[in-house]
């Protein structure tokens, strides 16, 4: 490393400890356990990971899993692009430090993919059409109501058509990944 890139480095650094104590300072002045927010959003955390623990099919755990896990990992990859690209924020945490609405991309939006995808599997429907509803239903409803209550804020050009053509592109992605996957389980190399 050159000592040029050293100090560009070190200057980013820098940057980025004060950002954390900055965003920290603002969780305790504005997002604490004392706030509505917090607790909105705690509840979006808490709430749909203990409905998926009892409604879970435990026969296809595994596949159900698999393809939530690819919706989570997915979304919180282009919500952490979103917010450090300033196109999207969330004027409340859960936890501060994060930078990504841990509560959306970890526990709401990948179990209601999950359960929608269950019931697809189980009920011989296509995987493909609900997602695209369920990517609707969160694109055209769901962000508008957390931007009417202050939750998420959308700027530098990012709307909901944008948020709706993530959603899918991340549908596709974790569909495609959970079939070549499936196939591999079902079709073992000899």
């Amino acid at each position: 490393m050159t000592k040029e890139q050293g100090n560009r480095l070190n200057e980013i650094l820098d940057l980025q400890e004060k950002v954390v104590s900055m965003w920290l300072d603002y969780w305790k002045e504005f997002s604490h356990f004392g706030t509505v927010p917090f607790w909105v959003i705690a509840l979006m955390l808490v709430v749909p990971l203990v409905f998926i623990y009892f409604k879970i099919d435990r026969t296809k755990a595994f596949q159900i899993g698999f393809y939530g896990f690819n919706i989570h990992t997915w979304f919180t990859y282009s919500d952490a692009i979103a917010m450090r690209t300033g196109h999207v924020y969330y004027p409340f945490q859960v936890i501060p430090v994060m930078p990504v609405n841990f509560a959306l991309d970890a526990s709401l939006v990948p179990v209601t993919f999950m359960l929608v995808y269950q019931w697809c599997i189980n009920n011989n429907k296509n995987v493909f059409l609900y997602g695209v509803l369920t990517s609707a239903f969160f694109s055209f409803l769901f962000k508008p109501v957390l931007a009417a209550w202050d939750l998420i804020k959308l700027d530098n050009g990012m709307n909901y058509i944008y948020l709706f053509i993530n959603y899918l592109g991340i549908l596709i992605m974790a569909i495609v990944i959970t079939k070549v996957f499936t196939y591999f389980k079902h079709h073992p190399k000899k």
